[in-house]
């Protein structure tokens, strides 16, 4: 399944949703995106995953990236991931660094 890839911004918070597969095929898309959001100078990147399937660790490396994109002092937070990609993040320990939130 191809990955759809939005940026919005609302108030101090650029909005990324995502729906579909990321993977190594789809990856790309996302990091265009990043580096978009990452010149916003917002102070949160909001991932929306909730429409996320499947992520394989291309997924994983693509919020490492943005980590690696956006300035310190910005918030990255992962919302509404399901349960198998909530857990990979978690799993790979990028949820001591990234804020994981079900709302």
């Amino acid at each position: 399944m191809p990955l759809s890839v939005s940026l919005s911004i609302e108030g101090d918070t650029t909005v990324i949703e995502l729906a579909g597969e990321l993977d190594a095929k789809t990856a790309p898309d996302f990091h265009q995106t990043i580096e978009k959001a990452a010149g916003h100078g917002t102070s949160t990147v909001e991932i929306r995953m909730a429409g996320v399937g499947y992520m394989a660790s291309a997924g994983l490396r693509s919020l490492v990236f943005a980590q690696q994109k956006v300035a310190d002092h910005v918030t990255i937070k992962v919302v509404g991931a399901i349960e198998p990609v909530s857990r990979t993040i978690r799993t790979a320990g990028l949820d001591r660094s990234i804020v994981l939130s079900d709302d």
